[in-house]
């Protein structure tokens, strides 16, 4: 029986392999994968052979945004038994015993790996397979009411709610998005969850406004300075990771305004209208990942309280995985691109 991998070699080498059957640790389950997302992240490994400074050097198993079913337990009889339908938390929180962090946030610490990462050597192998062996504290049961193809976007809406989070209150108050990618929508989605007065999104395509709209958001073309400068926004979401989505960020902003960074920029000196920053006294604030919100969006998209209808644009099985990674990069025609791996119940 085959176990087939979407698997980045180097850059432009991305291949579907046969990686043979998982050998679970005494504490990992063997989950059939369902669905996993396809991430910016993952575009970048294939394309560039780099997600900024993690590099490839030795194949790589992509995917970190999975769901699916457990269909081998635990030896040690930890985490959830056979059959039960599962989303996966890809981080392991690691200290390197050098650098001080805060231990209540985990998404901070140092040596953290996460799955489908060339951070560290060895990488750490992703989950997009038709099976996989995993920790099982990384094993979340979905809630009652929450389908296996709503629970993939469990990763990328802890991470939008995160950033949202990181903004403090944002009831009653008007909050910009700065690009409207998959992350963007459900930076949208996790504001109006928040209880936000007003979301306006921006973005340079028509599809991706449009898919803002539908959940509620005032949309603006991003290239229209003008009426993002007027928006004196009370936090402004930059999802872009972008420099002139950067920029837009901060122009958004009202004095006193609150900016979020969680768009990744790129590695080094980035430019940056500051001078502004400091003459609104905005406060910036970086928002990296996520740390123990996911059951609480897990719970949100079990209630349909965190709204994600429309947000996935294309399902493909995982052997036309290299066809789904050329649609997700065009954000013209396609917001999030969900690979099929068969494991569903």
């Amino acid at each position: 029986m085959t176990n087939l991998a979407v698997v980045a070699h180097a850059a432009d080498d991305l291949r579907i392999d046969d990686i043979g059957e998982p050998t679970p640790d005494a504490d990992e389950a063997v989950v059939a994968v369902s669905f996993g997302g396809v991430c910016g992240s993952d575009l970048h490994y294939w394309r560039h052979g780099a997600a900024g400074a993690s590099i490839l050097r030795e194949p790589l198993v992509l995917g970190h945004e999975l769901s699916g079913v457990v269909v081998r337990a635990a030896a040690d009889g930890s985490g959830p038994a056979e059959g039960t339908p599962v989303a996966v938390h890809p981080l392991t929180p690691r200290d390197d015993g050098a650098t001080p962090w805060p231990r209540e946030r985990p998404n901070l610490a140092p040596a953290s790996t996460y799955l489908g990462s060339a951070m560290h050597l060895p990488h750490t192998q992703g989950g997009f397979a038709e099976r996989v062996a995993l920790p099982t504290r990384m094993l979340f049961p979905l809630p009652a009411g929450l389908d296996l193809a709503t629970a993939v976007l469990a990763e990328p809406a802890a991470v939008a709610w995160h950033a949202v989070e990181r903004a403090g209150t944002v009831a009653g108050r008007r909050v910009a998005v700065i690009g409207s990618g998959p992350i963007g929508l459900l930076a949208v989605g996790a504001a109006r969850h928040h209880g936000a007065g007003e979301v306006v999104a921006t973005d340079l395509h028509e599809l991706p406004r449009r898919l803002a709209a539908a959940r509620g958001a005032r949309t603006l073309d991003a290239r229209d300075a003008a009426a993002i400068e007027a928006l004196h926004a009370d936090v402004v979401i930059e999802s872009s990771g972008t420099v002139p989505g950067l920029a837009a960020a901060v122009a958004a902003a009202r004095r006193g305004g609150t900016v979020v960074l969680l768009g990744l920029q790129a590695a080094g000196a980035v430019a940056a209208p500051i001078a502004t920053a400091i003459t609104r006294e905005l406060t910036l604030t970086g928002s990296f990942r996520f740390g123990g919100e996911f059951g609480e969006v897990l719970a949100a998209l079990a209630d349909g309280s965190l709204a994600v209808e429309g947000i996935v644009t294309h399902v493909a099985p995982v052997a036309h995985a290299l066809d789904a990674f050329a649609t997700a990069a065009d954000a013209s025609r396609s917001s999030k691109v969900v690979l099929s791996f068969g494991g569903s119940n």
